[in-house]
């Protein structure tokens, strides 16, 4: 059976819900053959990060290019960068291979509070890597970072979708998480019309890596040939599942559960 591909540069959870980990769960739970290449390694768990360790700029080209020169990908999704090194480095690479497919998860701050992102490396990103992103996916406090916006209400998230648009990303999406009140919002902007999902906010603290898990599933979407719409919805669905079935491992923020989408599906068959 011929499998679509797709690869995953970011960076390394030990505790397994975010990063790398979560990516290549979710790639494999969509029925698509996952790759990475890693841009750090940290030492984190549920309770926060404790280290983070980058990986070389050297090391980060070669497994980019081990990647590249052998396999392909038909889909790509970049999680955490670091510095502006990174960011600059991972943006050269697509262009070099004409990547398309290209999901961008800005990711900034761990669940924890811990700084994921260092402070210089926000221009790199609008300059560099958002202009070849077909998609965008922060949450609203990276899409206040990203925007100088105050981002409370739908206009809100409507006016920092029209400008990260202009900064050059095909497609636009500003998660509802970190919304106020029970009933949650995701917001599609495609440059010309808003798609909007709602949900009900799901009572728990264990939502450690939802943002990894959203991207790399619009990723796995898009690489299965769904449009960006119908990977925006997929996306959804996944993550819900993920957190309304949760796995309450760790003593701190818990992982979601990869494997809940798929068993979902399996008991609606039977």
């Amino acid at each position: 059976m011929k499998r679509n591909i797709a690869l995953t540069i970011a960076g390394s959870d030990s505790g397994g819900g975010a990063g790398i980990q979560a990516d290549l769960k979710t790639f494999q739970e969509l029925g698509v053959y996952g790759m990475s290449a890693i841009t750090a390694v940290t030492a984190q768990n549920t309770l926060g990060v404790d280290a983070v360790y980058p990986m070389s700029l050297e090391a980060i080209e070669k497994q980019i290019d081990a990647v590249a020169t052998d396999i392909g990908t038909n889909a790509i999704k970049t999680g955490m960068l670091f510095d502006s090194a990174i960011i600059e480095l991972v943006a050269a690479k697509i262009k070099q291979y004409n990547w398309k497919n290209v999901v961008v998860d800005p990711v900034m701050i761990a669940k924890g509070g811990a700084s994921l992102l260092q402070k210089d490396a926000v221009i790199a990103l609008k300059e560099h890597l958002i202009p070849l992103a077909t998609v965008i996916t922060p949450n609203i406090p990276e899409a206040e970072v990203l925007t100088g916006l105050s981002i409370g209400t739908i206009e809100d998230r409507k006016e920092a979708a029209i400008m990260l648009h202009s900064i050059g990303a095909k497609y636009v999406v500003i998660k509802g998480g970190h919304g106020d009140g029970d009933n949650l919002v995701d917001l599609l902007y495609d440059g010309s019309d808003f798609y909007m999902i709602d949900s009900k906010r799901l009572n728990t603290k264990n939502t450690h890596g939802t943002g990894c898990t959203f991207a790399a599933a619009m990723a796995a979407s898009l690489a299965n040939g769904m449009s960006v719409r119908q990977s925006f919805k997929a996306a959804k669905d996944f993550v819900y599942l993920a957190i309304k079935h949760n796995l309450n491992i760790g003593k701190g923020h818990g992982p979601t559960n990869h494997w809940a989408y798929a068993e979902e599906k399996a008991a609606v068959i039977q």
